[in-house]
């Protein structure tokens, strides 16, 4: 019988809870399903590998599909950095017009290449996020993060058609002066009509809390040696990383 191999174990702790959970590497077998997301060049087909990877490697009893964006993005990059390497290099190519002769524009397109340190990008918060929303002086309403499952279903879009639904799906709790009402112990019918009810302001404020998320993000100095062009550009979602 052939020996087993030994496989080093990490902790993280997520940061939409603060709950540790602990991973393995991926393994050649999940370096596998990386390869075939890759050729496929389907965006949903690499998100769907990714969640899958997490599963498998994660050795804490967590449901990675019910994790919001950024816990699942932030996961990634610590599993790709501890699985293969903790820097990795990005290519960016140079938008900027240049002009031609004749007077003619085009783009430059000169590549530059980055080196990234996966484990020096943090979860970054807007400063106007918060998820106590103010209805009145004696009511309010928290918010919980929505799971990656339930963002993708609205792919994204933070539309009048949906926006009504993420937020009753989003709901924590309402409370006032005397009583605090989870939203797990009501029904979907009175929640929809509180909804509904709401004032315009606090639905504005309610996307906000969708708009002003954490996120993954990496700011990087661009400085095209071809066309001396320079410009600051963000890095984000785990696309970005996946190699």
């Amino acid at each position: 019988m052939l020996p087993k191999i030994d496989v080093p174990i990490y902790d993280l702790t997520l940061p939409s809870n603060g709950k540790k959970v602990r991973f393995r590497p991926f393994l050649v077998k999940e370096e596998k399903l990386f390869l075939m997301a890759a050729e496929s060049n389907d965006a949903k087909t690499v998100v769907n590998t990714i969640k899958q990877v997490l599963q498998n490697c994660c050795l804490t009893d967590i449901d990675i599909e019910k994790l919001p964006i950024f816990d699942i993005e932030y996961f990634f990059m610590n599993l790709r950095a501890r699985s293969v390497g903790e820097v990795v290099e990005l290519n960016y190519r140079c938008m900027n017009e240049v002009e031609k002769e004749g007077g003619e524009k085009e783009q430059c397109k000169g590549l530059e290449k980055f080196q990234v340190n996966l484990l020096e990008i943090q979860p970054t918060k807007n400063e106007t996020h918060q998820n106590k929303i103010q209805v009145s002086d004696k009511l309010g309403i928290f918010m919980k993060y929505p799971s990656f499952d339930l963002f993708d279903s609205f792919d994204n879009e933070m539309n009048n058609e949906n926006i009504v639904d993420l937020v009753i799906n989003c709901i924590d709790y309402i409370y006032d002066e005397k009583e605090v009402y989870y939203a797990k112990d009501v029904s979907k019918e009175e929640m929809v009509e509180f909804v509904d009810s709401l004032p315009r302001k606090t639905l504005d404020e309610l996307r906000n809390f969708f708009e002003t998320m954490p996120k993954m993000s990496k700011r990087l100095q661009f400085s095209c040696k071809k066309c001396g062009h320079s410009e600051d550009i963000d890095i984000e979602g785990v696309q970005n990383f996946f190699v």
